[in-house]
């Protein structure tokens, strides 16, 4: 099989035997794949370390080979999944994943389309319903800000939040371009991150949010957020900080804040 090595310093395109699938593996020929943020931090893992690693985790494709247990799969379907980090990555031809994190591609999309979704997906769908412990029977109605809709996680996140959740969903955007795709989205409003999201607020008059989940700078929106949450409000933000904050100003609210860090693995 033919694959991208990361070796520290360069990648190398190398030539290596096709593995061969067993247990609940199933053996991929991969059609897409797509980059994420978390390609770029392990890369920076293996920096100097001596250590090669084919990167990558989100991919699609067909199977091609079945280990003696899956129960899930069989040769020739067309499938989409997010890859184990501790195992070889999506920059290759082919590659060995446990049917458990894998799913049917859908049909009504892409191979390139469907390679975008499993990393992006995940985030949104932890983020809303394991972080934010948002309930479709208890929360309908309630109030969800996402900062920075546009983007990958937060195009999901909107989606999911409108149709599964029935929240009302106001999301952040500067262009006009990202304001209208946030809208066509099913996002109730979008607020302008490059302005004042308290004056943003007034002048759509939306009140204080039940939910905040920050998909953009922590550090530069801790403060609005702390603002602009409800009364045992809850905060979820994706993005890591460099600066120290004082949690003591989400105090007087008794709001939670939570750090989303999605990191798939398989436990055997």
């Amino acid at each position: 099989m033919k694959a991208f090595i990361y070796n520290g310093n360069e990648f190398q395109h190398v030539e290596r035997e096709t593995p061969v699938p067993t247990g609940r593996d199933i053996l991929v020929k991969i059609k897409a794949i797509s980059i994420n943020p978390v390609d770029t931090k392990v890369r920076k893992m293996v920096e100097g370390t001596g250590e090669s690693k084919i990167l990558g985790w989100d991919a699609s494709g067909i199977v091609e080979e079945v280990g003696e247990t899956v129960e899930n799969f069989k040769v020739d379907d067309e499938v989409f999944y997010a890859g184990d980090i501790t195992r070889d990555g999506s920059y290759a031809s082919h590659q060995l994943v446990d049917e458990r994190i894998v799913g049917i591609k859908p049909k009504n999309i892409t191979f390139e389309e469907s390679a975008a979704m499993p990393l992006t997906s995940i985030a949104a769908w932890e983020s809303l319903f394991d972080r934010l412990q948002i309930s479709a029977e208890k929360d309908k109605g309630k109030r969800l800000l996402i900062i920075g809709g546009a983007g990958g996680v937060g195009s999901i996140a909107i989606q999911l939040a409108k149709r599964v959740a029935g929240l009302v969903v106001i999301a952040t955007a500067s262009r006009e371009e990202s304001k209208s795709w946030c809208r066509s989205l099913g996002a109730d409003g979008v607020l302008d991150h490059k302005k004042d999201l308290k004056e943003e607020m007034d002048l759509l008059k939306v009140d204080n949010f039940d939910y905040i989940l920050c998909l953009n700078s922590t550090d530069y929106y801790f403060n609005t957020m702390a603002e602009i949450i409800a009364p045992q409000g809850k905060i979820c933000s994706l993005v890591s900080t460099e600066k120290e904050h004082n949690i003591d100003i989400l105090k007087k609210k008794k709001c939670y804040f939570f750090m989303g860090i999605y990191v798939h693995k398989v436990h055997v």
